[in-house]
């Protein structure tokens, strides 16, 4: 049996459609359920590409449960059992057409898309999925426009969609939908030179339409996305080598070459081969007009042919394992009678594919991207640039050559379509308000935080042993802070220490050498050598805030602090009252000799130091000082310092040492006037003025330094109220010692006294 075809043209416009399947069926007189045609040996229909008009046909082909299979882009609408249950689509599935699409805009870096979509099933059908797997991978709709078929709008929709390209920063735009909706308006962009703009469509939506497109064309860039099928070894030399002598009975490839090699012709329209080139072939004829590779609607009708075939052959095998029926003669068999076996056919076509009807079984394809070379003559070459394989793992279904697409004329770089430039490492991304999520704006990461990639959401912050960089894209290891011996500020404080520290011993030498001076006598030897002691020792404690803090010296620092100038101050305030009992006692009427001769002041420095070590010792047992590290007060430095701990115990510990400040400084004002020999008593009172003054402004200057500037801070003030205790009280006395040695004698002492 040798399987043959008829063709008939079926018009796009509504009122003419089923005009020629009605002849097909009923001859030329067109009656209705009537056939003047003796026999009719057609088994099957192929219909067009359009979904349209395959569902017009469909509807009359329904009557008589004809076979019919549809070749162009698998419909939604077709797809329904219920309305045309002989209706058999060829094309595979799309369901992995938006993630091929967003697959390919993420692998350019475009998020800023328009939507051009035609207002059918065909075309709204996609439009859910796009959006969905847009959003899921942060690709925005720049805008999205759906193009009706009513021919009385589109030219006002053409202007408004013309307006919003025009307008837009989107450079790509995704077009989809039957051609009979597409092809005014891609006719009508073809006039305008929209120079970069990236055209993604499905091979059906292809722009070769129109020679003068292809002129200006180049200023578009087309990718397409077609069904991927395995070629045809043999069709390409087989289309190179046909022509009309070989098959004298195709007027339509006969009427071909007459229009396209300017064959002439008589008026009985038999051509006359003779002014042909003798070697004419379809190969000649630019892409644009004769594609020589093998399309995918082509692919489909050479798997439709095949199908009917296989399902033919399977069903005559069928009937000739059946009994004969009737007279036992041979009966062509009905359409109708084909319907089980196409339903169940599956096969491998010559090149290899696997081929199924049923819609329910069919597999996801591979899509083929094809960009449009075009040239200035109008002509066409496509070229394969990339494949998408649903099956491939994630991350490796698309593959595509960058080099073999054709941007636009006279650049090669890729097309940008965003709608905010990338936020670079160290700046983070802030969504625009009332705009779409691909739109926002970059901002700096704040203090201490950083980020290493672009478009981040967030900044992230560097831990407390780092510190963001200036670039503010790299967390940097800390340098440790603190006041080491070997900086010059710890330098100039430890030589200080060590100065008045060994001042301090001088004079007590001196003292210790001239112990029986009058001068000395008279300011009691010993609270002298106890003051001068304590004094050594406030120089010496300020090393224990000098080097890198530890347990120890954390713990000391405070403490050591807190009881020699205990000591220092509870000594000062015993001279002082000492002081003042011996002027007391010396008065008539008093009773106070009883107090100085019975040494009733020394104990003062033993009851006060004690009461602070006790408040020491309270400190220590609750919450004592501890190492502690502030990564936040200097930026590239974490400062390692001792933590007070309980600052409740700490300003105890320093308002009893102020209280007793206070006092000394008190009693020794008021004893300011008293008529001493030696002015002890107004030394004793500038000497207290100066260390009150000391600590009173350390305070506020205390609070307002950060990291090693605040230890330098109390270092300075332990140094500078000391120096101030030794020079306002004892620098005098080694200036008579040394250098007035006259009045400290028994004549000079009465000398002053005379005087």
């Amino acid at each position: 049996m040798t399987l043959g075809f008829d063709i008939y043209n079926v018009e796009f416009r509504a009122w003419s459609t089923l005009e020629n399947p009605f002849v097909w069926l009923s001859g030329q007189y067109k009656i209705p359920n009537f056939t003047c045609i003796r026999e009719i040996n057609s088994v099957a229909v192929l219909t067009g590409i359009s979904g349209i008009t395959s569902a017009q046909i469909g509807t009359l082909l329904e009557i008589y449960r004809f076979p019919q299979i549809t070749f162009g882009p698998l419909d939604p609408v077709l797809s329904e059992q219920s309305k045309f249950p002989s209706l058999y689509q060829m094309a595979p599935k799309d369901t992995s057409l938006a993630i091929a699409m967003v697959s390919l805009m993420l692998h350019f870096s475009w998020n800023w898309v328009g939507l051009l979509i035609s207002l059918d099933e065909n075309g709204l059908w996609i439009i859910p999925e796009l959006r969905e797997e847009m959003a899921k991978n942060r690709v925005c709709v720049a805008f999205e426009h759906v193009v009706s078929s009513n021919l009385l709008t589109q030219a006002l929709n053409f202007m408004i969609i013309h307006n919003q390209i025009t307008r837009s920063s989107a450079n790509v735009f995704i077009i989809y939908g039957d051609n009979e909706y597409l092809l005014n308006l891609r006719l009508y962009f073809g006039q305008f030179l929209m120079t970069g703009k990236v055209w993604l469509m499905t091979s059906q939506s292809d722009l070769s339409f129109s020679r003068r497109y292809f002129i200006l064309g180049s200023f578009h860039v087309p990718l397409m996305f077609s069904h991927h099928h395995s070629d045809i070894s043999w069709f390409k030399n087989y289309v190179r080598e046909v022509n009309p002598s070989k098959y004298p009975e195709d007027f339509y490839l006969a009427r071909l070459w007459v229009l396209s090699f300017n064959c002439s012709h008589s008026e009985s329209d038999c051509v006359t081969w003779e002014n042909c080139p003798q070697d004419a072939s379809l190969e000649w004829l630019p892409g644009h007009i004769f594609d020589m590779a093998m399309s995918e609607e082509s692919y489909n009708i050479y798997n439709a042919v095949y199908a009917v075939a296989h399902a033919l052959h399977k069903m005559l095998l069928h009937q000739t394992e059946m009994p004969l029926m009737g007279n036992g003669e041979g009966t062509v068999p009905s359409p109708a009678q084909l319907h089980p076996f196409l339903k169940k056919i599956q096969f491998h076509n010559p090149a290899g594919d696997k081929v199924i009807l049923n819609e329910k079984e069919k597999l996801d394809t591979d899509y083929d991207i094809v960009n449009n070379w075009n040239f200035p003559e109008g002509l066409e070459f496509k070229v394969k640039v990339g494949l998408f394989s649903p099956y491939a793992p994630q991350g490796h279904q698309l593959s595509i050559s960058e080099d073999m697409i054709e941007w636009t004329i006279g650049t090669t770089e890729t097309p940008h379509s965003v709608c905010s430039e990338s936020c670079g490492s160290g700046f983070r991304k802030s969504s625009q308000e009332e705009k779409a999520a691909c739109c926002f704006d970059c901002i700096p990461c704040p203090e201490n935080e950083i980020s290493n990639g672009t478009d981040m959401e967030q900044c992230v912050k560097c831990p407390d042993h780092l510190y963001a960089n200036s670039e503010r894209n790299q967390c940097v290891l800390r340098g440790e802070s603190f006041l080491a011996h070997g900086e010059p500020l710890g330098i100039a404080l430890a030589c200080i220490a060590l100065c008045l520290s060994a001042l301090t011993a001088v004079i007590l030498g001196v003292f210790v050498r001239y112990q029986n001076t009058p001068i000395v006598k008279a300011n009691n030897r010993a609270l002298s050598y106890i003051l001068l002691i304590s004094l050594i020792f406030c120089f010496l404690c300020s090393f224990l805030f000098i080097g890198r803090p530890n347990m120890v010296t954390c713990i000391l620092q405070q403490i050591a602090f807190a009881v020699v100038f205990t000591v220092a101050v509870s000594t000062v305030l015993t001279k002082t009252v000492t002081v003042v009992l011996a002027f007391k006692a010396t008065s008539p009427g008093k009773r106070m000799k009883w107090l100085l001769v019975s040494g009733a002041p020394k104990f003062i420095i033993p009851i006060c130091t004690l009461i602070q070590v006790s408040l020491c010792g309270l400190w220590l047992g609750t919450s004592p000082p501890f190492i502690d590290t502030d990564a936040h007060s200097e930026h590239g430095h974490v400062i390692i310092l001792c933590n007070k701990g309980s600052l409740t115990a700490f300003y105890c510990v320093l308002g009893y040492l102020g209280t007793l400040a206070l006092a000394s400084f008190t009693v020794a004002f008021l004893a300011r006037n008293l008529p001493d020999t030696f002015n002890e008593a107004k030394f004793l009172t500038f000497s207290m003025m100066v260390f009150c003054s000391v600590w009173l402004t350390f305070l506020p200057v205390y609070h307002s330094a950060k990291g090693k500037v605040m230890v330098a801070v109390e270092v300075f003030s332990i140094l500078a109220s000391s120096a101030g205790l030794l020079c306002c009280i004892f620098v005098p006395k080694c200036y008579i010692i040394l250098l007035k040695s006259n009045r400290n004698s028994l004549h000079g002492f009465r000398e002053k006294i005379h005087l």
